[in-house]
């Protein structure tokens, strides 16, 4: 079954609501709806910030050695600062994105940086 979704929910209700102006509170709201779905969004200040330590972290990572998010936070001083849970998440972001490779070993996580 498809995700309900307000959109969705809008259409239902403008189909069972005759002309009128209910129908066209409706309707106004269903296209305010899709319009701020389709907004392009300038990146939040925490986004930008990632997007800083990735390129720190890349740029701090030698090519084929392995590190632990531990291990990155302890070498690369711009990362330093942030919180375990932080670092994982943008090298999660990096491996998503091809940048970085992960490799479990006897149940922990190290990455290498991927090389082209």
């Amino acid at each position: 079954m498809e995700k309900m979704t307000y959109v969705k929910a809008l259409v239902v209700a403008i189909n069972t609501v005759a002309e009128g102006e209910v129908r066209q509170k409706l309707e106004a709201l269903k296209a305010s709806i899709e319009k701020k779905n389709s907004a392009e969004r300038k990146p939040t200040a925490t986004q930008t910030a990632n997007e800083g330590f990735k390129v720190a972290i890349l740029e701090g990572m030698e090519v084929g050695k392995q590190y632990t998010i531990t291990d990155l936070m302890k070498s690369i001083g711009a990362i330093a600062d942030l919180s375990n849970q932080r670092v994982s998440a943008i090298v999660r972001q990096m491996v998503e994105s091809g940048d970085v490779a992960r490799e479990e070993i006897k149940r922990k996580a190290y990455f290498k940086k991927v090389v082209e």
